[in-house]
């Protein structure tokens, strides 16, 4: 389902722990790290769009969440000819995103990047809110620094000052570095940190 313009309409999800950080996910068989996205279906709102890509990328449901913020507009990228399909080249330009600003209320424990027989992700991590862009592909980055920008308002505060505007920064503790460390598959549908293994 493409737009007159040429771009599939689509949800990004950003999806933020107590402590603020967001989810990050590993493409499945890449080193390329994103948030979970996905198209909207035909006769779906954004919103019924996103809590299908969120179950079926992440694992997670409604009761999973709470819903912090969205994007107001439509949020464009184009993806350039050499990773679009030969027979969608001339009328595929891009992707239009709504991106949603989520809180986690249920646990770690409840992702689930296999949720559904084509999982997106093969790790998982929590990572500061200000994601590094060099690890996100080229011409998704703009879209990526809109989205970030836009919903950073809308983040709880959590005690002192909310640490995630461009101001200033906290040091962080030898906890926070583990709280970085990705979570890869184990024999289990769940995900487990390296160092569980």
């Amino acid at each position: 389902m493409l737009d007159r313009d040429g771009f599939r309409p689509n949800v990004g999800i950003i999806l933020l722990n107590p402590r603020n950080q967001v989810f990050w996910g590993k493409r499945i068989r890449t080193h390329s790290w994103q948030f979970p996205q996905g198209g909207i279906k035909y006769g779906e709102t954004p919103e019924q769009a996103m809590f299908r890509e969120l179950h079926e990328e992440v694992g997670l449901v409604p009761d999973h969440v709470r819903i912090l913020a969205r994007t107001r507009d439509w949020l464009r990228y184009e993806v350039p000819d050499h990773f679009i399909r030969r027979d969608a080249r001339g009328h595929y330009k891009g992707q239009k995103q709504i991106w949603f600003l989520l809180q986690l209320a249920g646990r770690d424990t409840d992702v689930n990047l296999r949720a559904t027989d084509h999982p997106e992700f093969d790790a998982w991590r929590w990572n500061d809110y200000w994601v590094p862009l060099e690890a996100v592909i080229e011409f998704k980055r703009d879209v990526y620094q809109m989205a970030l920008t836009e919903l950073a308002r809308h983040i709880p505060r959590t005690g002192t000052h909310n640490r995630y505007l461009r101001g200033g920064t906290i040091s962080h503790s030898h906890e926070d570095d583990l709280a970085q460390s990705p979570q890869v598959f184990s024999g289990s549908d769940t995900a487990q940190s390296p160092r569980d293994e």
